[in-house]
Order: structure tokens, then C-alpha cells, then sequence
């Protein structure tokens, strides 16, 4: 069942729960996140930034669409961090039925003017939008970039963003960074600010950088109002660290002998998310 975000949101909003959205730059990945997504009747949304996208090559999106249109859940697929209006329009075009334009690192005014753009857009193409005010941390070099400083997202600036931008759905700076936390940082999310938030907001608030955060503070925040939570790092170093382990046979070469233990390991953790998130289930609700 394929949806835009803005549809998929809204029922998690209503209903309190988060949706997660899974970066992928993998097939057997991407099989993977489907078949975890049927098992525990969640939601999914698959996100691609573009440098996966890149990776993966814009023809994946047919493979990825048609995926999506036979899933008897509720999936979104997402372009993560657009950065200019260009690479958005490319998005809408290869079937996107949600864009982030990330505008998070210009002046309040040009992100201002960039998401609108962008929201009026892809509004006329029945695709939904996220905008981002505030910036997110950078963890480590492999992670998707971040700023090197955290700057909070003010929430009356907020509410004045989207009344502007009319976007779908508000990506929030609270204290996580893209990327693993190194051993010995322990971040620590500004709840009260996301609980400020969201009172002055009616959209659905999303949380990037989800992955290494404590499991009290995420759930904490699906129940204060988020309702889409991004996972990468988590994921996939559940399947790497897996196929290293898999590799140390070193007879082996074929895919369909390799892959499949990575994909367990990394559903495991899917799983967990889901069921972290109050997703697991909520399928049924459309």
C-alpha cells in the first residue's frame, strides 16, 4: 500500500504512535525492511538519501515502488535531506511520494523561502514534505553530515516556519546526532523542548539521528509527539557487522549464502524498533 508521508503521519499522530523510517541503500536491505514490516503489521517508510540514491541508481525506484504497491502495510518512500530544489523536482519525478528539503543550515528567512517552494511544488504532485529547522549533531565520519554544533529548534520559530512553509511534517532538533555515538557519549534529548513543541504545532514532529539514543528517551518522545523516528547506522551495522562475521568463511562468494544471516540480524533490530515505537500492529489502522 503505497501512501505519501503526510497520509501515513497523520494516523500516527491521531494515534500516538511512530512510524520508522528505514534508510536503505541496499536491496537484500530493502527485502529485508518489507519482510519485517509484513511480519509485525507496522508501518514503514523507506527513506533514501542521495547519496543511496545515487548508489543504488534512480531506476531501483521502479523496483522499490512496485514493492511498495504490493505490501499489504502502509509504506511511504521518502527522499532524505534533499538539498536544493533541482535534486527535489529529480525526486518527485522517479516517483517519490515524500521529499525532505533540508534547508536546516541557511538563514531562518532562505529556509523559509527554499521549503516553501519546494511544499508548493510537490503539493501539486500529491507529495508530501518534511522541512527541518534546527540542526542535528554528527557523530561520526560515516554517519549522513551534521553540524558541528547542535542549535536547538526554537518553538516559536517553529510554528512560524510552518504556518509560512505549509510543510507536512517538521524535523526537529532536540540533542541526537546522525551517525554511532562514540563509547562514553550518552546524549540526552531535550524533552521538555519537544513537549513545548509540539504543543504549538498540530503536524507530525520528526526525530533524526534515532539510532545509539537510549530506549527511555526515544520512547519518551513518540509518546510527547513524534511520529516519524529515522534509523540508519542501527540497521546497518547490524548487517555489516553480521557479514563480517558470515565473511571469516572465506570459501564463501555467493549473495544468497552471504546475505541472508545479515538480513536476520539486521530484522532483529527492526523488530525492536518497531515494537520501541508503538508501531507493531498499527498497520491495520488504515
Amino acid at each position: 500500500m503505497l501512501l505519501n508521508m503526510k497520509d501515513l503521519l497523520a494516523v500516527a499522530n491521531e494515534h500516538k504512535f511512530a512510524v520508522p523510517a528505514f534508510n536503505i541503500s541496499d536491496y537484500s536491505m530493502l527485502n529485508g525492511i518489507f519482510e519485517a514490516a509484513e511480519e509485525k503489521r507496522s508501518p514503514i517508510i523507506v527513506a533514501i538519501h542521495p547519496d543511496e540514491l545515487a548508489h543504488l541508481g534512480g531506476e531501483a525506484l521502479k523496483a522499490v515502488i512496485e514493492k511498495a504497491e504490493k505490501a499489504s502495510v502502509p509504506v511511504c518512500i521518502h527522499l532524505d535531506h534533499g538539498s536544493d530544489f533541482a535534486q527535489i523536482i529529480q525526486a518527485i519525478q522517479l516517483g517519490f511520494t515524500s521529499v525532505m528539503i533540508d534547508g536546516s543550515a541557511l538563514p531562518f528567512e532562505d529556509n523559509i523561502a527554499i521549503t516553501k517552494k519546494v511544499t508548493e511544488a510537490a503539493h501539486h504532485a500529491n507529495v508530501s514534505v518534511e522541512g527541518e529547522l534546527g540542526t542535528i549533531g554528527t557523530a561520526d565520519s560515516e554517519g549522513e553530515a551534521g553540524a558541528n554544533e547542535i542549535i536547538y529548534t526554537d518553538p516559536d520559530d517553529a510554528a512560524t516556519f510552518v504556518a509560512e512553509t505549509k510543510v507536512d511534517a517538521l524535523a526537529i532538533a532536540i540533542g541526537t546526532s546522525h551517525g554511532i555515538y562514540p563509547q562514553g557519549m550518552v546524549p540526552k534529548l531535550q524533552l521538555d523542548l519537544l513537549q513545548e513543541i509540539k504543543t504549538k504545532l498540530p503536524i507530525p514532529l520528526v526525530l533524526h539521528g534515532g539510532s545509539g539514543n537510549s530506549d527511555d528517551d526515544i520512547r519518551r518522545s513518540v509518546e510527547l509527539g513524534v511520529n516519524k523516528i529515522n534509523i540508519s547506522s542501527d540497521i546497518k551495522s547490524a548487517y555489516y557487522n553480521k557479514m563480517r562475521e558470515v565473511l571469516q568463511d572465506t570459501k564463501l562468494r555467493e549473495p544468497n549464502k552471504i546475505q541472508p544471516a545479515c538480513v536476520e540480524a539486521m530484522k532483529e533490530v527492526a523488530y525492536q524498533k518497531m515494537e520501541l515505537f508503538y508501531a507493531v500492529g498499527k498497520a491495520d489502522l488504515y
